[in-house]
């Protein structure tokens, strides 16, 4: 991921009428949990209500995209944030399962049409992701601008 995030237009976007799904990994819960709370801090910042954010848990990164469809598919869903920690160790495993995750995610968004945000960091060392998600790198918050964008642009389309 690039340090070099997009300016976060999102200041103006009222989320109030949103309704987002989360599904986040209990794998690396200490990591996941910290993004999921600064998702949920950004959210409710642009005017998401609480009752309007339906949170899932899953074991793992890898079973993150069932649940994901599974939350596009209720009805009046807006956006999905994916939300995982992969580290590295002493094999690439954490690359193919953030590979593999990726592309199902993607694929969950292309046919529930509802956009799906990729939470699920992808780091080589367990500073870098201490980084992310609970240090001066807000990914949980870049992950949030990024729903409401979505959630925004989607309310534009009719279907």
């Amino acid at each position: 991921m690039s340090r070099d995030a997009p300016s976060p237009s999102v200041a103006v976007i009222d989320g109030s009428t949103f309704r987002v799904g989360i599904v986040a990994a209990c794998y690396n819960e200490t990591l996941v949990n910290a993004l999921l709370a600064r998702v949920t801090e950004r959210l409710c910042a642009a005017g998401v209500a609480e009752g309007a954010i339906h949170t899932v848990r899953v074991p793992g990164s890898h079973e993150v995209p069932w649940a994901a469809a599974e939350l596009a598919r209720e009805p009046g869903t807006t956006v999905v944030i994916a939300l995982g920690v992969l580290i590295g160790g002493d094999t690439n495993h954490h690359e193919m399962v953030g590979q593999s995750v990726s592309h199902a995610l993607q694929q969950v968004a292309l046919a529930h049409r509802v956009p799906v945000i990729n939470g699920v960091v992808v780091t080589d060392t367990l500073a870098q992701a201490r980084a992310r998600c609970t240090g001066r790198i807000n990914r949980g918050a870049e992950f949030a601008n990024a729903a409401l964008t979505m959630a925004a642009l989607k309310t534009t389309f009719k279907r």
